[in-house]
């Protein structure tokens, strides 16, 4: 047995190595493996420029921001994957950057008719904190939808060159604006620039195609496929801003009930933690997405990719979610200083909801594949929900630790049916709910 699975395992890898979907993969992996060392290597420094408390705010303004940005391109950016012919994606990227400035418009009205309300959310004061939040969200979404027009056509060499441009930029920025003491500011400007200059770098992908495609642009086209790609704005984008509203509410609701210092600590250790997983998932989301698409509008089954990919990741955060497990405080102080230690003990409990997190974006992905993005709209919904109960419970009586644990717990419970759930549609839709299949999948010749 040992020696069949041995041979199975070796010939699995050969393939691999033939495939485009693996060089693909292995283009976009180079480029976020560099970005995240850089990132890795500058993490040390970077820790020492700049307080918890500059951190907590930076996370503040991040979890508004966030919330923005994850329904800035109404999903329109994910859904010019589909189509088959290019003239239609093109269009539906005119509708991606058309929502783009409608929704920073939107943000812009938003903070000149509310300014004290923003402002109290992310933690900030001033007029400059709201210039920035409307300048992220427009820069944000065009970066999105260059991203999605570049996978699109596979220009993953550019993808991945941007990550590191990213990474320099926002790395670089930060030591330079921690250097001249300018706090909170110099942390969320940073970051700003470092998706301005990645986005220059996309678009030179679209540019070198303008030429030939902006005769295709058509208003009425775009009407139409704004129309019949609807369920995107209706369940993509709103699940996309349930989670990004799930994913910011820890900062918010601890800097509530604790204070900003703590929000810092835990906004912190989930950059860190972040990182390794970024090195994976960036590189994955982009191909794993385009190969999916690709196969799922040439009729093409989708069972064996989704299996094999969701335990292929499985097997690879077992290790890692050990490590942090037992180490992770002595971790943070050793790489980072003293001052971290509370965010090691916060990063422990964080790992185990972020394994599964780690595991679940094959479900994330064929969820909008196979057009169940109502159900994934529904359970988002459902998660809020428990994440905010689950934080609003520990807020009131429990202390920082018993929180942040109660919390990843709800996550990990809840992510751990998601995979679960969207595997079975996938199978379901294809025939092969079968744990005999399932088998054959994962170790067949």
């Amino acid at each position: 047995m040992a020696k069949k699975l041995g041979y199975t395992f070796s010939r699995l890898l050969r393939k691999l190595r033939q495939s485009d979907f693996f060089k693909n993969i292995m283009i976009v992996m180079s480029g976020t493996a560099f970005a995240q060392i850089i990132g890795y290597a500058m993490s040390p420094v970077i820790s020492r420029l700049f307080t918890p408390g500059q951190f907590g705010v930076f996370g503040s303004f991040n979890a508004v921001s966030g919330v923005i940005a994850a329904g800035v391109t109404l999903q329109y950016s994910q859904a010019l994957m589909l189509p088959k012919e290019k003239e239609k994606a093109f269009n539906l990227f005119g509708v991606s950057v058309l929502s783009t400035l409608g929704i920073a418009f939107l943000s812009l009205v938003f903070c000149i008719a509310a300014p004290g309300t923003v402002n109290s959310l992310m933690k900030t004061n001033g007029v400059w904190a709201l210039i920035l939040l409307v300048l992220a969200s427009l820069i944000i979404g065009f970066n999105l939808s260059l991203q999605a027009w570049a996978v699109r056509v596979k220009a993953f060499k550019h993808t991945s060159a941007s990550q590191v441009i990213q990474s320099l930029s926002s790395n670089g920025a930060k030591v330079i604006f921690g250097l001249l003491k300018t706090g909170a500011p110099g942390l969320i400007l940073s970051s700003i620039i470092a998706y301005m200059f990645a986005s220059i770098n996309l678009a030179k992908v679209l540019l070198s195609e303008l030429k030939t495609l902006k005769s295709k642009i058509n208003w009425r086209e775009m009407q139409r496929l704004a129309k019949e790609y609807h369920d995107f704005p209706m369940y993509s984008a709103s699940q996309n801003v349930i989670n990004a509203l799930s994913s910011g509410l820890p900062v918010l609701l601890l800097a509530r009930f604790f204070d900003i210092d703590i929000a810092g600590a835990y906004a912190f250790a989930m950059t860190i933690l972040h990182v390794p997983m970024g090195f994976i998932l960036t590189a994955l989301r982009q191909v794993l997405f385009q190969k999916a698409s690709e196969s799922h509008y040439q009729g093409k089954s989708l069972s064996s990719l989704y299996v094999k990919t969701t335990a292929t990741l499985f097997a690879m955060v077992l290790i890692p979610l050990i490590i942090m497990v037992i180490w992770a405080p002595q971790i943070f102080v050793l790489v980072f200083g003293s001052r971290w230690l509370l965010a090691g003990e916060l990063a422990r409990s964080l790992m185990l909801w972020l394994a599964i997190v780690f595991c679940n974006l094959p479900a994330v992905l064929f969820a909008r594949i196979i057009r169940v993005q109502r159900f994934v709209f529904f359970y988002d919904l459902i998660l809020l929900v428990m994440r905010t109960l689950a934080l609003l419970a520990g807020g009131m009586y429990l202390n920082v630790y018993q929180t942040v644990m109660l919390f990843a717990l709800v996550g990990l419970a809840m992510n751990l049916f998601l995979i679960l759930r969207v595997g079975y549609l996938v199978l379901k839709k294809e025939g092969d709910v079968d744990i005999i299949k399932i088998h054959e999948y994962l170790f067949k010749d």
